[in-house]
């Protein structure tokens, strides 16, 4: 089989670190072009790893006609881009936040639909294998029924992480649309979704800016309601300057599940009637630890074997929607229903 020709479309961070190295590690992918307004940093990939270079993606798509798309931009064009990469005929893998708005995430499984391409929204915390491990354990009903929780991600925030430090667009709201919310929020509200194999029927929240010099959020609280009753509490935080955290915890009727809280034992099982589990699966990644994301492989495997991708437009929407509903929370006052 030809290898599946890709374009990665913003070369920061997320492509430094996750997708670039990710692609070139995978016999399935021929990397065929960077693009960046910064038109050094896609040519330095393309130096790297062949292909060419541009400053604009539309350019990009018309002229290289590329079989994927990585959309790794500012959020603000994740749609923008992810539409037209669609309607150029290529599969499409977005970074979270998917889309700013309700209706672009719409817009976006739309495009992908009306053009039999695939719609991948990167969220890696389904992947990582302590969350693997905690889900596989939850079918069994270990814990019994999950009660109430809290899911938390927390770091010092986009100035220690993003290529352009404290100048980066995280902290420019016409570029990032939202702030800790989009960047580590909407990866808890996945998470949640996902681990419980439920949806949220109700949020209240808390969402601001405590300490960063920014117009977006540094920091949220939040309440959230389960369509299954239970109830718990979703942290998303840039101002954990002593260090990341990116743990959750499940109360459950017959004890109670530690994801991420311990270095060694990343799944902790305490149960009602004394007995611990213990279990090392293999970390987290962090900033200052990248590991596989998995997402890459997991995006080309769908396009190989012409499966769904495992983490669809629609899921995507899904915990957008959350997200957005914190904010429409802290905005009004009220506790705000979902769906």
């Amino acid at each position: 089989m030809s290898k599946i020709r890709v374009a990665v479309v913003g070369c920061g961070s997320i492509s430094k670190y996750r997708h670039i190295p990710e692609y070139a590690d995978n016999a399935n992918v021929e990397l065929v072009a960077f693009v960046d307004p910064i038109i050094e940093r896609a040519e330095g990939y393309a130096e790297k790893h062949g292909g060419k270079a541009f400053a604009d993606y539309k350019t990009m798509l018309a002229e290289i006609k590329p079989d994927a798309v990585s959309v790794c931009t500012p959020n603000a064009l994740h749609a923008p881009v992810a539409i037209a990469a669609a309607n150029a005929g290529a599969h499409v893998l977005v970074e979270k936040p998917m889309a700013a708005t309700d209706e672009e995430a719409a817009a976006m499984i739309e495009a992908a639909a009306k053009n039999g391409v695939k719609l991948m929204v990167g969220h890696n915390q389904r992947f990582m294998p302590p969350h693997v491990k905690a889900k596989d354990l939850l079918k069994t009903g270990i814990i019994g029924k999950v009660l109430t929780f809290r899911t938390s991600f927390g770091h010092p925030g986009p100035d220690a992480w993003s290529i352009d430090g404290a100048e980066s667009w995280f902290f420019r709201k016409p570029e990032a649309i939202m702030g800790a919310m989009g960047d580590l929020g909407v990866h808890k509200s996945d998470l949640i979704r996902w681990l419980l194999d439920d949806e949220v029927a109700q949020i209240a929240g808390f969402v601001g800016t405590v300490d960063k010099d920014s117009d977006v959020d540094d920091n949220a609280n939040c309440v959230l309601r389960m369509k299954s009753g239970a109830m718990g509490s979703l942290v998303a935080s840039w101002t954990y300057y002593k260090g990341e955290d990116n743990s959750t915890i499940l109360w459950g009727s017959k004890g109670v599940m530690k994801i991420g809280t311990h270095p060694e034992d990343q799944v902790i099982i305490e149960l009602r009637d004394g007995t611990v589990e213990r279990y090392k699966t293999g970390e987290i990644s962090t900033n200052e630890k990248q590991l596989s994301s998995f997402v890459i492989d997991k995006f080309i495997d769908s396009i190989v074997n012409d499966t769904t991708p495992p983490v669809t437009g629609e899921e995507g929407r899904k915990s957008l929607k959350v997200i957005l509903s914190a904010f429409e929370s802290q905005a009004t006052g009220k506790f705000i229903d979902i769906n």
